[in-house]
C-alpha cells in the first residue's frame, strides 16, 4: 500500500497531533498538512529523551549497532515511499534520493561497525600502585554519551543530513537519545523516516524516548529546543544566519552546551600555473559542472576560484562554455531560490556584472551565474566572499603568487580547499599549504569538494564560519565525537562500571 503522510509529530513512539498546522509546498503532487510543533512538543520530546538516556547510555555498543543496521533496514523497507515522497517535496531527481539513501543507509551501518571495534573509546587505565608514596590509586578514563541530543534536518540532504543522517546515527551510536526538529522543506520525509526508526527501536525493545521528531516550519521550535534545559548538544546543517542564532541561544543557556553548526562555506579552488598551462580547458569545464551539479545546492560546491590574470579570458570562456550547457534546474523550495537571485544580484553589483547571458527561469528554478573580479576588489569587499547558497562561481584573478597567498590569508574559514597542481607547482603549492590547513577542514589537490566519501578519515568542518566547532566532523565516523565527553573512574568497583570501562 502506498504511503500516505498523517501529518503528526513522532513522539517518545507516539503519534501527536498538536493542533496547529502547516502544509507542504511539494515541487509535483499534493501538498499534506502537518502538525506546527511548539515549546510543548519540544518539552515533552526532551523529558522523554531524559528519562531514557541512564538505560540508553548503558547500552552495550552490540546492542546499538543492532540498533543502528535495523533503522537501515527499516529505511530500506520504505525505499519506494520514501523516493516518491523525497523527490515530490524536493525536486531533486530519482536517481539522487536513491544514492542518498544508500549514503544514509550506508552512514548508520557504518557507525555500527565502528563502535564494535570499540577504538573510538580511547579507554586509558592506569593499574593501581599502593607501594609508591604517595600511592596512586586506579584511574580508568573513558569517553562516555553527553545526554539528549537535538538534531535539525538540512533542507539539502532530506536523508544523509536529516532525521536519520549523519548527525542522529553519530548521537544514537555514542548512546545519546536524539530529538529531531523536522525540516518544513520535506516534512513527508522526514515522517516516513522517522517511522522507520521507531519500529527499529519497537524491534530492540529500546525505551520509547530514545528518539521523537518534531515538526514544524516556525522558529519557535527550534528556539525551544537548543534552549531546552535536558537537551545536552545540538547537531545543525543550515545557513549561517539561522545556525548562528541558534549558537548564540545555545552559548547564553544558563547552562551552555556544544552546537555543531555545519554553516557556510565557499570553498576556494587555486588553479595554480602548471596546471593552468597543461589542461586549463579541462580544468574550466570540471569546475562549471561541479558549481551546476544540483543546481549548486551542496555545502561543499566550489564558489570561488583564483587563478593568474594572464590566463583568465581562455578559462574564463571555457566555463562559460559549459555553463551554457546547464538548463534551469528546481531549487529545493521558493524561499532558497528567491535568495539565490538577490543573493546574485547583490555580488553581481559587486563584482561588475555577471558573465553569463540572461536567461528565463520559473520561480523556484535557478540558472548558473559567472562572476569575475580581481583580488584588490575581492578584498576590499567583504560580501564577495559569503556564500550564495545555489550555482553561482566568482572568479577572481591574480597578478603574482604573493597576491594568491595574500588572498589565501584573507579568507574565512572553509569546509573545503583545492588545489589544481602539477609538479611543476609544487614551489607554490608549499606555500599555500600552511594557510590552507589553517583555513580548511579538507585540502584536495586536483579534484572538486562536491562529493563527501563517508568514511573514517574524512572532515566535513572548518573553522567558522565554516562550522562552530574547529575540532569536529559533521560526516565521518570521528562525528560521534561530538556527543561523548571523557570521564574518569577513580577505584570505582568493577561492578559499578560502565561495560565499556571496566574492560
Amino acid at each position: 500500500m502506498t504511503y500516505q503522510p498523517h501529518g503528526h509529530h513522532l513522539i517518545a513512539g507516539e503519534r501527536v497531533d498538536s493542533g496547529a498546522r502547516f502544509d507542504s509546498s511539494p515541487v509535483t503532487g499534493p501538498a499534506h498538512s502537518f502538525c506546527r510543533g511548539g515549546a510543548g512538543e519540544v518539552d515533552r520530546a526532551a523529558r522523554a529523551a531524559d528519562a531514557a538516556f541512564p538505560a540508553f547510555s548503558r547500552t552495550t555498543r552490540d546492542e546499538r549497532a543492532v540498533f543502528l543496521e535495523r533503522i537501515a533496514d527499516e529505511i530500506e523497507a520504505r525505499a519506494e515511499d520514501l523516493t516518491r515522497l523525497a523527490v515530490a517535496e524536493t525536486g531533486l531527481p530519482q536517481a539522487r534520493i536513491q544514492g542518498e539513501r544508500g549514503r544514509t543507509t550506508g552512514q548508520l551501518r557504518l557507525f555500527a561497525t565502528h563502535i564494535r571495534k570499540g577504538a573510538y573509546l580511547d579507554l586509558r587505565v592506569d593499574e593501581a600502585l599502593p607501594d609508591r608514596q604517595p600511592p596512586r590509586p586506579e584511574l580508568r578514563m573513558v569517553q562516555r554519551p553527553l545526554g539528549p541530543v537535538a538534531v535539525f534536518g538540512a533542507s539539502n540532504f532530506p536523508l544523509a543530513f536529516s532525521t536519520a543522517g549523519g548527525d542522529t546515527a553519530s548521537a544514537l551510536a555514542a548512546g545519546c537519545p536524539v530529538v529531531v526538529k523536522g525540516h518544513q522543506a520535506h516534512p513527508a520525509t522526514g515522517e516516513i523516516v522517522a517511522e522507520a526508526i521507531d519500529a527499529a527501536r519497537r524491534a530492540c525493545g529500546l525505551d520509547a524516548g530514545v528518539f521523537s521528531l518534531v515538526q514544524s516550519d516556525s522558529r519557535e521550535a527550534g528556539t525551544a529546543l537548543v534552549t531546552h534545559p535536558l537537551i545536552s548538544a545540538v547537531g545543525f546543517t543550515g545557513s549561517l544566519a539561522g545556525g548562528r542564532a541558534l549558537f548564540d541561544l545555545c552559548a547564553r543557556r544558563a547552562e551552555p552546551i556544544p552546537f555543531f553548526g555545519e554553516l557556510g562555506s565557499i570553498n576556494p579552488v587555486f588553479v595554480l600555473d602548471g596546471a593552468l598551462a597543461t589542461r586549463g580547458t579541462d580544468i574550466a569545464s570540471g569546475w562549471a559542472q561541479s558549481l551546476a551539479m544540483g543546481a549548486g545546492q551542496f555545502c561543499t560546491n566550489p564558489g570561488l576560484l583564483v587563478i593568474d590574470a594572464a590566463a583568465a579570458d581562455n578559462f574564463v570562456a571555457a566555463a562559460l562554455a559549459t555553463l551554457a550547457e546547464v538548463p534551469a534546474q528546481t531549487m529545493l523550495t521558493d524561499g532558497i531560490a528567491t535568495a539565490f537571485r538577490n543573493g546574485a544580484d547583490e555580488l553581481s553589483a559587486l563584482a561588475g556584472g555577471s558573465l553569463c547571458a540572461a536567461r528565463e527561469s520559473g520561480a523556484r528554478e535557478a540558472v548558473p551565474v559567472l562572476l569575475r573580479t580581481d583580488a584588490a576588489r575581492f578584498l576590499a569587499e567583504p560580501k564577495l566572499a559569503e556564500e550564495v547558497f545555489g550555482p553561482l562561481g566568482l572568479v577572481v584573478t591574480v597578478a603574482s603568487d604573493a597576491e594568491r597567498l595574500e588572498l589565501a590569508r584573507g579568507l574565512k574559514g572553509q569546509l573545503t580547499a583545492t588545489l589544481q597542481m602539477e609538479a611543476a607547482d609544487n614551489a607554490t603549492a608549499a606555500a599555500l599549504m600552511p594557510v590552507l590547513e589553517r583555513k580548511a577542514g579538507r585540502v584536495l589537490v586536483n579534484g572538486f569538494p562536491t562529493g563527501v566519501e563517508v568514511c573514517d578519515a574524512m572532515v566535513h568542518g572548518g573553522p567558522y564560519p565554516a562550522s562552530t566547532n574547529f575540532g569536529a566532523t559533521s560526516v565521518g565516523t570521528l562525528a560521534i565525537r561530538r556527543f561523548l565527553r571523557p570521564v574518569c573512574f577513580q577505584n570505582v568497583p568493577a561492578e559499578l562500571l560502565p561495560e565499556d570501562a571496566a574492560n
